[in-house]
Parts: C-alpha cells; sequence; structure tokens
C-alpha cells in the first residue's frame, strides 16, 4: 500500500469516506461526525498539504490527516510549547475494516511527526465515542483530559474534546510513502 499527499481532486473521496464513517457509527450508537463536513475546509486542509491517503492499488483504503497546527482551545499554552503533530480524520474505508490500517496510520502518523523533529503525537477524539477512545487507548496512546467547554471552528459546541498523546518514534509501518519529507515543527 502507498500512501501519499492528497490532492484537490481528492475532496470528493474524502467527503464520501466522512459519510460512509458517519452511516456506520451511527449503527454502533454514536452522533460523531452527524453534521456535514465543509467541503472548502477540507480543500483548504488538503492545499496546506495536511492530508494523505492510503492507496491499494486503484483503492483509496484510508486517509489521514497530520499536522503541526491545533484546533484552538484544546491544548494548554504549555502543551503547545512542546515540539507535537496533530492527528485528524483519521478514516478506513468499510471495505478495508479489520486490518489495522487504523493502527499502522497512526504508526506512520508517529514516524512522520518524529523525523520532523516532534515530541509528541497528539489528537482529540469524540467525548461521547468510548469505543473511540479505547481504541487510542490501545494504541499506546495517553488521555490527557477531556474539554467540553468552549466551541468547535466550525462554530457549534465542542463535541471532539477527548484529549490523548503518545510519545514519537520510529516506526515499521509496512507503507511505501511517496509523500514529501516533513517540514520541521517549532516547539
Amino acid at each position: 500500500m502507498i500512501i501519499r499527499l492528497a490532492q484537490p481532486q481528492d475532496v470528493a473521496q474524502l467527503l464520501a469516506f466522512r459519510e460512509e464513517a458517519a452511516s456506520w457509527l451511527i449503527q454502533l450508537g454514536s452522533d460523531q461526525w452527524q453534521r456535514p463536513y465543509p467541503a472548502d475546509r477540507l480543500l483548504a486542509t488538503v492545499q496546506a498539504g495536511a492530508v494523505f491517503m492510503l492507496d491499494d492499488g486503484p483503492v483509496t483504503a484510508a486517509t489521514i490527516t497530520l499536522d503541526a497546527i491545533a484546533e484552538e482551545g484544546l491544548w494548554t499554552d504549555h502543551e503547545l510549547s512542546e515540539p507535537s503533530m496533530f492527528v485528524t480524520k483519521l478514516t478506513v474505508a468499510r471495505s478495508h475494516a479489520g486490518a489495522n490500517l487504523g493502527g499502522r496510520l497512526l504508526d506512520w502518523a508517529g514516524d512522520r511527526a518524529y523525523r520532523a523533529g516532534a515530541k509528541w503525537l497528539r489528537l482529540d477524539a469524540w467525548t461521547t465515542n468510548e469505543g473511540l477512545q479505547r481504541y487510542y487507548l490501545e494504541r499506546g496512546f495517553e488521555h490527557v483530559r477531556t474539554v467540553r467547554e468552549g466551541t468547535a471552528v466550525n462554530g457549534g459546541p465542542r463535541v471532539s474534546g477527548w484529549l490523548a498523546q503518545r510519545l514519537t518514534g520510529p516506526a515499521d509501518h509496512g507503507f511505501v510513502d511517496v509523500a514529501p519529507e516533513p517540514v520541521p515543527v517549532a516547539g
């Protein structure tokens, strides 16, 4: 499998991934990702070089967003002073579920963050999705705290404020990485 930088023409696929994931999550009893994600915000993230696609031959199997910019209002000034990268929108196509692609993508993200000079790989997860929280804990993340106050970037109430982190480091994720080398992070 090949991991590559997403391109503007991938936005439709990325939005379809999110819709597929939202449908699956509702079947699990979660309200996560039930609001449509603005295509223009997604395009801006793609153009910023933070979105990656995992291709299995001609099929895109998963996507992950990895950025050095944290969502406002989640992390303390002290935490933001530490070199970190942030994972968001990790999504695996249902056709590829159960193959540990999400775990391997987290390892890839930790490896990429390490190569960029980050100490921490951080994320925020849906506050009510305990299954997702367990998933991250089982993959070596430590819960930092849950932020419930404030508003999300899109102006709605904060719903993704379960914060977790793990140290970065080299990882054998098994993907062929054709994305450009990461830009060093400040901290």
